[in-house]
């Protein structure tokens, strides 16, 4: 199981540095906040990586924090676009 998760963070790793390479990299709000959703969302599943490669249920707080968190910006940037006509 150590070998499927070492994988899988790599991978969301690598996934995270692409996002953040596109939420810096000039362009419209829209995209730059796909980026971020994005972002966060993968750091989502690294979270429930890490909480399944340790084997506790201690990053479950933290786990929906941050979704919540990533679901209110979104919905609050998304609003925000709508409003400004962008």
């Amino acid at each position: 199981m150590e070998i499927v998760t070492t994988i899988s963070l790599l991978g969301l790793g690598a996934a995270g540095v692409l996002c953040l390479a596109r939420l810096f990299r000039p362009g419209s709000l829209a995209d730059r906040i796909v980026a971020l959703d994005t972002f966060l969302v993968i750091s989502v599943m690294a979270i429930a990586v890490l909480s399944i490669r340790s084997n506790t249920d201690a990053f479950t707080p933290v786990l929906l924090v941050t979704a919540l968190l990533a679901f209110v910006s979104t919905v609050t940037v998304a609003q925000y676009i709508l409003r400004r006509g962008a």
